[in-house]
């Protein structure tokens, strides 16, 4: 569950990626182990028990897939989250 803090970490982090877009640097974002697409937004520079995971869909557009919690702090969950992610990417490629 996320609390008030949370949602303001991923909320400022989603505003980072607006702002730099795929020029966003590490450690604000990094690739999903076993996607191949995917990447996760990582609130407070990673010291975040939540990540946002987010896909390039246009020139600059991303969108967000998924919120789930980081792979150390719960990786079944995170793994859902993945698969949650893809599952919905595919669902934004077709529109």
């Amino acid at each position: 569950m996320l609390i008030d803090n949370d949602k303001t970490a991923l909320r400022a982090a989603v505003r980072k990626l607006e702002l730099f877009g795929s020029r966003l640097p590490f450690p604000h974002q990094s690739k999903v182990v076993g996607s191949k697409v995917l990447r996760e937004l990582r609130p407070k520079a990673g010291r975040s028990a939540f990540r946002a995971l987010y896909a390039q869909v246009g020139r600059e557009r991303f969108a967000v897939v998924a919120i789930c919690s980081e792979a150390q702090h719960d990786r079944r969950a995170f793994n859902r989250g993945v698969k949650q992610g893809e599952m919905r990417l595919k669902e934004v490629n077709r529109i």
